[in-house]
């Protein structure tokens, strides 16, 4: 089967006196018959050149979903009277939403299954779930299309009905006030889906009549409501990706007018909660790895701030929790976490990790009277584990540890965390994992190397039982910790991003050349993958050094930059200035158009290439991916693979469901096992 040729249908795009000629931009139009037909057309090539690998995707799918406890629960946590949980049956793609009253001996009942709700329909996801305060009503987001535009239904718990109460097209993103009665949620620009407005319903009114609270006017921020740790005030938090802005009244005064806490200030960044007479602040002021500051609730504006925890220059705070004797901060050292403990008024302590490279987080923690912390850990050898932790008596007790069906050892596998050299001299970490029994230092090993690199957001080592079908193949998989992610602080961000962004591509190619070098692998074995900024890290790093890698899977790739950012109206672009720059400055539009991924593609030998995307994504565009694998057909020089495979039942997360998103992870393996002539 010939791959098929998509029609040329050449727009001249110019502006700064720079004229670009792009052969496919007709294919921003969903509507269009031709573009569906083109991607059914690629979808149908994809399916017959994977054909010889049908069996092989059927058995990694079932290995996979073998490897999950279908009958499973997560650990219950206390708030509101209610123990709170939920749990998966055998069978079930979708979640059981459940709690007990007062002790895990009472009966369940199950607030909302999912299941019954998914029921006919092709895609289906629950977003936020809240309860009344007084636990009688539960209002929940669901989206039947996977383009993040939900729907906020009603549920009576007392007597099951759904109310008539029903707010569609919103974000949903929602809190109640204290009153049971008033619930705040935010909408979404129904073009751009920037969430810029907030809004109050009261049950029982018709949401046509509901009250706007807020509107974001800059078009660089968006807005999201929720409450305090204490629950004594919502918060509207207005966000770009390089100010912070916060409005806040009592729950219990819902009708009352929104105060602001510290007005915006370009490059200031905060966040807040709630204890006692103080709101508790992590803010970038004069802090650029973040400091914890806090202000009187009567007077809260920046001039009041007092420190908590002063600034560190090799220390970044990413998260705090507060107790009513305990302050718990989760921090990044060295490119690690670390949680630290401290009673209000003496001096802290760390819980320490032995594993060379590990992830730990601060878990859920709603009550503010306990002496007991919960947090969780894994790392690329120890599945994801649940701990309770006594923070006066040091004692730690486990909960759950993720249970692999059908057994795993993990002594059997090894991690590790190895340095590359970036071009600038640059120590970049890089994480990997591999089979012991299957491994040998000879440069011969498969290969698959990971990395993300935008956004700060950090790509910490994580467990993952379906990665064990390549790592039980022979594979090695690895961590590029490249600049554009937080890993080794503030500056590991600032340094990846707007006219610095060439970094994250440069340094991800140093880590692929170091394992060359290091004798992991070869070239010819060595593959690379990335999703949504990391599928622009996968594009453009294909297009600078093509010949370091032998395939490259690219998941819903960001790759056609400088048209997308030119474009407003297309979701997110506003709110993205500040991290790729805006191409309307000739500056930033010549920088970005010298790494675009589609506008530099050339005509020489690329990669094996697998490229996926979703129909109705919100974040990259169907068309990025699709315009990119046309282009790419019509240049490249060589006889490899290059497939597109088009999800066009859901988003920028793939499918819905438990268990059918492992079908487009078994093709992914199946991609790279047939380049390596693994055949079972």
């Amino acid at each position: 089967m010939k791959p098929p040729i998509a029609i040329q249908k050449p727009q001249e795009l110019e502006i700064h006196g720079h004229k670009r000629i792009d052969p496919f931009y007709w294919m921003n139009d969903r509507e269009n018959p031709e573009v569906i037909q083109y991607l059914e057309e690629e979808n149908n090539y994809l399916k017959e050149v994977m054909r010889p690998t049908e069996s092989l995707q059927d058995k990694l799918f079932e290995e996979m979903k073998g490897r999950i406890k279908e009958d499973d629960q997560s650990v219950p946590y206390f708030k509101s009277g209610y123990y709170w949980y939920v749990r998966y049956q055998t069978g079930d793609e979708y979640p059981i939403y459940c709690r007990k009253k007062s002790s895990l001996e009472s009966p369940e009942e199950i607030i909302l299954d999912v299941n019954q709700l998914a029921k006919g329909k092709s895609y289906y996801q629950v977003g936020t779930t809240t309860t009344s305060p007084d636990q009688t009503i539960l209002a929940f987001a669901a989206d039947e299309i996977g383009r993040r535009i939900y729907t906020i239904f009603f549920k009576n718990l007392e007597t099951g009905e759904i109310l008539k109460d029903k707010i569609a097209h919103v974000t949903g993103n929602c809190v109640w006030a204290a009153d049971n009665q008033t619930l705040f949620y935010s909408k979404q620009d129904e073009e751009t889906l920037r969430s810029f407005q907030i809004y109050s319903h009261k049950l029982g009114e018709d949401p046509a009549s509901d009250r706007l609270i807020f509107e974001e006017k800059d078009e660089e921020f968006s807005c999201v409501v929720h409450k305090t740790k204490s629950e004594k005030f919502i918060l509207i938090h207005s966000e770009s990706t390089i100010s912070s802005e916060i409005r806040f009244i009592s729950a219990d005064q819902p009708t009352a007018e929104f105060e602001v806490l510290q007005p915006r200030v370009p490059h200031l960044e905060y966040a807040a909660d709630h204890f006692g007479e103080f709101f508790y602040i992590r803010t970038n002021h004069q802090a650029q790895n973040f400091k914890l500051v806090k202000a009187p609730i009567s007077s809260p504006s920046l001039n009041f701030w007092e420190d908590v925890i002063g600034h560190r220059a090799n220390v970044l705070l990413e998260d705090f929790d507060l107790f009513s004797d305990f302050l718990v901060t989760q921090e990044r050292t060295n490119g690690l976490t670390q949680i630290q403990i401290k009673p209000w008024n003496e001096e802290g302590h760390t819980l320490h990790f032995e594993e060379e490279t590990y992830t730990a987080w601060i878990s859920t923690n709603p009550e503010f009277h306990t002496k007991t912390l919960r947090f969780g850990y894994n790392s690329m050898t120890t599945p994801s584990s649940i701990f309770d932790y006594d923070m006066v008596s040091k004692n730690k007790t486990p909960l759950k540890q993720q249970e692999v069906v059908g057994g795993y050892d993990p002594l059997e596998y090894y991690s590790e965390r190895i340095w590359a050299k970036a071009k600038d001299g640059v120590s970049i970490p890089v994480s990997l994992v591999y089979k012991k029994s299957l491994f040998e230092k000879n440069g011969q090993n498969p290969f698959l190397l990971y990395a993300y690199g935008s956004y700060g957001y950090s790509m910490d080592a994580y467990f993952s039982s379906s990665r064990l079908s390549l790592l039980d193949r022979g594979f090695v998989f690895a961590i590029a910790h490249i600049r554009g992610g937080e890993d080794l602080g503030r500056h590991w961000y600032e340094d990846g991003k707007l006219l610095n962004k060439e970094n994250t591509f440069s340094d991800f190619i140093a880590c692929a050349e170091h394992v060359i070098s290091s004798n992991y692998t070869t070239a010819e074995h060595l593959y690379a993958m990335g999703g949504s900024a990391g599928g622009l890290l996968m594009g453009t790093v294909i297009n600078w050094k093509p010949e370091l890698f032998h395939g490259v899977i690219a998941n819903v790739p960001f790759v056609d930059v400088v048209t997308t950012m030119l474009d407003e109206s297309i979701p997110l672009t506003t709110g993205e200035f500040q991290e790729w720059g805006n191409p309307k400055e000739e500056e930033y539009y010549h920088y970005m158009l010298s790494y675009s991924p589609y506008d530099n593609i050339e005509a020489k030998n690329y990669p094996n290439l697998l490229i996926t995307s979703g129909l109705h994504d919100s974040q990259v565009q169907y068309w990025e991916p699709t315009k990119w694998a046309a282009k790419l057909r019509l240049l490249k020089t060589d006889q490899n693979l290059l497939l597109l495979h088009t999800n066009m039942e859901a988003g920028h997360g793939g499918a819905s469901g438990r268990f059918n998103s492992l079908k487009e992870l078994a093709l992914e393996y199946a991609f790279l096992l047939y380049l390596e002539k693994i055949t079972s």
